[in-house]
């Protein structure tokens, strides 16, 4: 079985219209919602999981989404880090386990490799100045 992990980012005028059932219905794909943030008239966030038997049947599906308009993001863009709060400490990167937050010399400063990241929020928690943050 096939699975994706997307951010599925829906314009103010999407967000009343049934693109996720479209997903179900039309391109047979099996749509896990992990979190949601709809309210109509306003900009949508959905993040899910999407399986099917095949990849491309996937993709067939999200093309279907990006031609309606709907901005489709790779799970992990969504962690946001304040640089202007950021101390560069480090204590973040012990607890990421997908390797997605490090820091290494020469100049010791905080880097952030989003393919890397899989949104477990462990990094949030450990910020002793909260500069990390989820945008939801």
């Amino acid at each position: 079985m096939a699975r994706k992990r997307v951010i599925l980012s829906f314009p103010a005028a999407l967000t009343e219209k049934a693109l996720t059932y479209r997903l179900v219905k039309d391109y047979d794909l099996e749509v896990n919602i992990l979190r949601a943030k709809i309210t109509p008239g306003k900009v949508g966030r959905l993040v899910v999981e999407i399986s099917n038997s095949t990849d491309e049947a996937i993709e067939r599906g999200l093309d279907y989404l990006r031609a309606q308009g709907v901005l489709v993001e790779e799970l992990g863009h969504e962690i946001s880090i304040a640089q202007e709060r950021c101390i560069d400490c480090g204590a973040c990167t012990g607890v990421c386990l997908s390797g997605a937050l490090t820091i290494s010399a020469p100049d010791w400063k905080l880097k952030f490799a989003k393919e890397n990241c899989t949104l477990c929020e462990l990094c949030v928690d450990s910020c002793p100045t909260r500069a990390i943050e989820v945008v939801f």
